[in-house]
């Protein structure tokens, strides 16, 4: 999986957000943390789910547990507004 080509990523500093382009299918603006930022960091070359949590889990100091769940919601969310291409 990957981040669509037709999403933007954007840091204001404090959150990170991502927009869509004319052509996503999608309108508004997504927000999130530091942790949302290293996620989509991961998701500009191809991965999978468990290559992302391996990678926060030696970028965080936090239970793999927390960190699973976290990587999937935010997976989940991105592509339920077609961020991610499979």
């Amino acid at each position: 999986m990957k981040l669509n080509k037709n999403f933007l990523v954007h840091n204001t500093g404090t959150d990170i957000i991502i927009v869509p382009t004319g052509e996503a299918g999608f309108s508004g603006v997504v927000k999130g943390n530091k942790t949302f930022g290293a996620i989509l960091e991961f998701l500009k070359d191809d991965t999978d789910e468990a290559e992302i949590i391996s990678k926060m889990s030696k970028k965080y100091d936090a239970p793999t547990e927390v960190i699973e769940k976290d990587v999937k919601s935010i997976i989940s969310r991105l592509k339920e507004i077609g961020a991610i291409d499979d």
